[in-house]
């Protein structure tokens, strides 16, 4: 068995699940949504199976649905002071999440809305990166992965890149991953109604996240 010790994961709609987010935060499986897919226990998602197959233990379930990781959002909306991945990173930086509780694995389940609102793609670049590049999605995203590694030395990060985006996101992230020595998973064939993964579909999120755990 893989043990993960005590985790974080920050997300989007894929990992959330009413009244297991940080309140304020939207939550899209529910329990009782209606037309859409929906899971009808918390024990269905990803993230719960992964915790009962690696006896772990969910520190915070960070995740905002519709959220994206850097801060261009629906309809070229500012989310950099709200719902955007680095951002909620920093406030918990801010608040000392981190120095009262000890983290082992941290997970980022993103850009899946950042592809879906077809925020601007900008550069993928390892340095020199400033707010205004904060913006767009591939800086975002190397700016997300190096502020981890450098808060949180001893955790083990883990990005995973959902199917059915776009490539360019998707070849940022892997590179990201690969530059900072970072655990990178590229899901594929994951079940889903309206881009939203079934039960089936999050079955088979947490078999590819186990299989390709290094």
């Amino acid at each position: 068995m893989k043990k993960l010790g005590n985790i974080v994961i920050f997300g989007d709609s894929y990992s959330t699940y009413e009244g297991y987010i940080p309140e304020g935060y939207a939550a899209y499986y529910s329990g009782h949504r209606e037309g859409e897919p929906d899971i009808f226990d918390v024990k269905n998602t990803w993230w719960s199976r992964l915790l009962a197959a690696t006896d772990s233990t969910l520190i915070q379930n960070n995740s905002w649905s519709g959220s994206t990781i850097g801060y261009t959002g629906y309809e070229n909306s500012d989310c950099s002071h709200s719902s955007s991945f680095i951002f909620r990173f920093e406030e918990m930086l801010a608040d000392g999440f981190f120095e009262r509780n000890k983290i082992d694995t941290v997970f980022v389940f993103g850009g899946t809305n950042d592809s879906w609102f077809n925020a601007p793609l900008g550069e993928l670049k390892f340095q020199g990166i400033e707010k205004s590049d904060l913006f767009c999605v591939l800086p975002a995203i190397s700016y997300l992965a190096k502020r981890l590694k450098d808060e949180l030395p001893n955790a083990r990060i883990i990005f995973i890149g959902n199917c059915d985006i776009k490539s360019e996101i998707a070849d940022a992230m892997r590179s990201t991953c690969e530059h900072y020595g970072i655990c990178y998973v590229a899901l594929s064939e994951i079940d889903k109604i309206n881009g939203h993964p079934t039960d089936l579909g999050m079955e088979q999120i947490c078999e590819q996240v186990l299989e390709g755990i290094d």
